[in-house]
């Protein structure tokens, strides 16, 4: 809460002791990823529209110790955001300023409940544009995080001992659970 929320550059520069529950090899990939105004995607904060994703799901055995920020969508309003319809790290994302990049998304695919599909191509697809992303530079003020998602009450009771003074909401569906 000190720093807000911060891109993987910022955190590296700042040398901020962390755990990341990123997979190393996603890493590596999107290290590699430039934004079409030139910068890495590395120097984004990226947030997802919809956290209930293929991410979220690979971290399944982890639930109950995560927790997912919602955001104040005054945050688009923020110089030098960009929309992504897809997952920033593949080849067939494609990268907007706001306002176009809110027309660009499916909101079907983006904010489905599964991204499966028997069809393989189908399920492609919809896997990568369920992970749309919004992408802001640098660093997300505390300022704009709204509430305090968890997968159940004892988590709830863990956070709220933090006295945070945000909104705790218990949501076990976002993170796969009842």
């Amino acid at each position: 809460m000190q720093h807000g929320l911060l891109s993987h550059a910022r955190v590296t520069q700042m040398k901020i002791p962390h755990k990341s529950v990123a997979m190393q090899e996603v890493q590596d990939r999107r290290r590699l990823v430039r934004v079409p105004n030139g910068k890495s995607l590395h120097e984004y904060v990226n947030v997802y529209f919809n956290a209930r994703n293929p991410m979220m799901y690979k971290l399944l055995r982890h639930h109950e110790d995560l927790v997912v920020l919602s955001l104040d969508p005054l945050l688009l309003d923020l110089d030098g955001v960009i929309i992504t319809d897809g997952n920033a790290a593949s080849d067939y994302t494609r990268f907007y300023p706001v306002n176009a990049g809110i027309q660009a998304l499916s909101y079907e695919l983006v904010f489905a409940e599964w991204w499966t599909d028997n069809d393989f191509r189908l399920h492609l697809i919809k896997k990568r544009c369920i992970c749309a992303e919004v992408l802001v530079p640098n660093q997300v003020d505390p300022g704009y995080i709204t509430a305090i998602l968890v997968a159940n009450d004892e988590m709830r009771r863990l956070v709220a001992c933090k006295n945070l003074g945000i909104p705790i909401k218990v949501k076990p569906s976002l993170f796969f659970g009842g």
